[in-house]
């Protein structure tokens, strides 16, 4: 059993994310894994016609294992991104202008083959981008490869696609893809590069133009973590997010966002992190304080995590 948590601060103190998970995973035959998320980001990563409000039921599903191959049933998180639901597991306090637009997990079925101990090759079906309950009668097919030929180097790449509705209001929808790329450079036992990259598309969409098109969108984001020592560690996040068409994010734009993060592990069961945070677009989409839209925005958080 696991419990994490986070507390971070936006102008009050707010719980953003209390995780459970009980899993009985064997190497061989029949076991599952249940995850729920209780807080802030529950209601930001729910499945459509799943929970909603502060509590998320993240994961639920059986496997069963023979060999080098795992098949899994139920709900599950997503192959795509760097970034993760757990909030834990990443290096910053905020979340990359890219989790926002991946989906955050699937209901459906996936296998994974174990080719050897460097590739794994993964092939599913499942309901779509975040729906528990599909919304029509189509299926969307993901397949994934990941590669470590070394401890220095691990290359994951994915893709997604299937006849789904339009992610905009009134639009018919069609075939959708997803398209990502991550991978990650161990230079030291201390530091660490990774660079995630996506690209996806959406048929029949209804863009800023009033039409019913085909949209798409891409992004890449780097990231640099530096473990200074075993108290200290600090994580820079650079990123570019196109959305020329202004389907994902309601305007016609380009995004930039760089953030610094550092972080204090007085124990292994605690971690404290500050973050400053920059976003800039070339048009003005941000909502600021004055009322008025503007072009940047500036936030710093602190977080507190806690592991159990």
């Amino acid at each position: 059993m696991e419990v994490k948590v986070v507390v971070l601060q936006h102008n009050d103190f707010d719980l953003h994310q209390a995780g459970l998970t009980l899993a009985y995973q064997p190497t061989e035959g029949f076991g599952g894994l249940l995850n729920v998320t209780v807080g802030h980001d529950a209601g930001f990563i729910h499945s459509n016609g799943g929970d909603t409000g502060n509590f998320d039921v993240t994961q639920g599903f059986v496997q069963y294992v023979s060999g080098n191959t795992t098949v899994m049933a139920g709900k599950f998180t997503t192959l795509a991104g760097a970034e993760v639901i757990n909030s834990s597991a990443n290096t910053n306090v905020s979340r990359s202008i890219l989790f926002g637009y991946e989906p955050f997990t699937h209901t459906g079925v996936r296998l994974t083959y174990a080719a050897d101990s460097t590739l794994s090759l993964i092939f599913g079906l499942n309901n779509g981008f975040d729906q528990l309950k599909d919304f029509n009668s189509q299926k969307t097919i993901e397949a994934g490869v990941a590669y470590t030929p070394s401890k220095a180097f691990s290359l994951t790449a994915q893709g997604y696609y299937g006849t789904e509705p339009s992610m905009t209001m009134g639009a018919p929808g069609g075939p959708v893809t997803l398209i990502d790329l991550v991978a990650t450079f161990n230079v030291s036992d201390s530091v660490s590069w990774v660079l995630s990259y996506d690209y996806g598309s959406q048929d029949k969409a209804l863009t800023l133009g009033k039409s019913f098109t085909s949209a798409s969108w891409q992004g890449i984001a780097g990231y640099l973590n530096y473990a200074i020592d075993d108290n200290w560690r600090m994580s820079i996040r650079a990123e570019y997010f196109d959305d020329s068409d202004g389907y994902r994010t309601g305007v016609k734009q380009k995004l930039k966002e760089g953030t610094l993060t550092l972080a204090y592990l007085p124990s292994k069961a605690v971690e404290v992190r500050g973050e400053l945070r920059a976003d800039d677009s070339d048009k003005s989409s941000f909502a600021m304080m004055s009322g008025k839209p503007g072009s940047s925005q500036y936030s710093l958080a602190l977080a507190t995590v806690f592991k159990f």
